[in-house]
């Protein structure tokens, strides 16, 4: 069964999944979704502690308007049934899987997302699939990924010292030369089978300039989307990805003067010492509509705050 896009998400906030406090008040975090994490972020005695934290937070944490995805845990085999059973449910948006080695294992936890499914009584093919390539061979295979019907979106990421930098084997900088080639590869994988591009992570959470001058090179790479680490990083993120006041006013009038060039006959006209037409119209338009949709996810956040208070 194929399902529709995925919503757009600026902003993805990890949460561990053994820590019910901070579970409760990630929701004023403001962020797009949350990843309740089953895996690194918890110690391996307290895994199964984990999961039943989790799947007792589920409906409250949906009764508050959010989205939640939830990061399973792996063998070296195979995804964990268990984790995928706990959490597969009207509640839970999808899952996010680390390190899978290619498409195949995609194909894998479809199926066991099938069998959680039918067991839970939830609509076959519903639950989506957020796959962190994080090995060589899934950069490799990035599209053949993206193109798997459950995949809402790909994680073209980078951290420090991370998995993707030892699979890879590059020195992380601050600029992100590095890192160029495999996340506009994930980009260009992730437009081509029309799911979203998420980029990342930022590890050095006090350091919000930081953040910001790396988010901004992902979101100019095509990032629609970004992880994060803590709290105090939702907002920077929700603002480099949501068109500016300045965009939006600039793009507002490009629509105005091509609608104008076009009542008089043309289909394309000068904008600010610019050469324009219908195709940069098109592109205008969407920055637009996403701005109001950004406005919307801010509105929206406001009303649930106050409804909790």
């Amino acid at each position: 069964m194929r399902i529709g896009a995925m919503k757009p998400a600026r902003s993805m906030l990890f949460v561990p999944g053994n820590k019910p406090d901070w579970i409760e008040t990630s929701v004023t975090a403001m962020s797009d979704a949350l990843i309740l994490d089953l895996e690194d972020s918890v110690p391996p005695d307290l895994k199964a502690e984990a999961r039943n934290t989790v799947k007792s937070r589920l409906a409250w944490l949906a009764k508050q308007g959010q989205r939640i995805f939830v990061r399973i845990n792996r063998s070296p085999h195979l995804y964990d049934f268990d984790d995928i059973l706990a959490v597969v449910g009207r509640y839970v948006e999808g899952i996010v899987i680390s390190k899978p080695i290619g498409p195949e294992d995609i194909d894998t936890v479809s199926m066991m997302l099938s069998e959680a499914e039918y067991r839970n009584g939830v609509e076959l093919g519903s639950t989506r699939v957020i796959p962190l390539l994080e090995t060589a061979r899934a950069l490799e295979l990035a599209y053949e990924i993206a193109k798997r019907d459950r995949v809402g979106a790909i994680v073209g990421a980078t951290a420090r010292n991370a998995d993707v930098a030892r699979a890879l084997g590059y020195v992380w900088t601050p600029d992100g030369r590095e890192s160029l080639y495999f996340k506009s590869r994930a980009v260009m994988a992730a437009r081509a089978a029309g799911k979203l591009a998420i980029g990342g992570v930022w590890q050095q959470v006090r350091d919000l300039d930081g953040l910001r001058k790396s988010s901004l090179l992902d979101r100019n790479l095509g990032m629609s989307g970004e992880l994060a680490l803590h709290p105090s990083n939702v907002t920077t993120l929700n603002e480099v990805y949501s068109p500016s006041a300045e965009e939006v006013a600039y793009y507002e009038g490009m629509i105005a003067v091509l609608d104008e060039a076009q009542a008089n006959g043309r289909a394309s006209t000068i904008y600010d010492g610019v050469h324009i037409d219908i195709a940069h119209a098109k592109t205008a338009r969407e920055i637009v509509a996403a701005a109001i949709q950004a406005e919307i996810e801010n509105r929206d956040f406001l009303a649930r705050k106050k409804r909790s208070q």
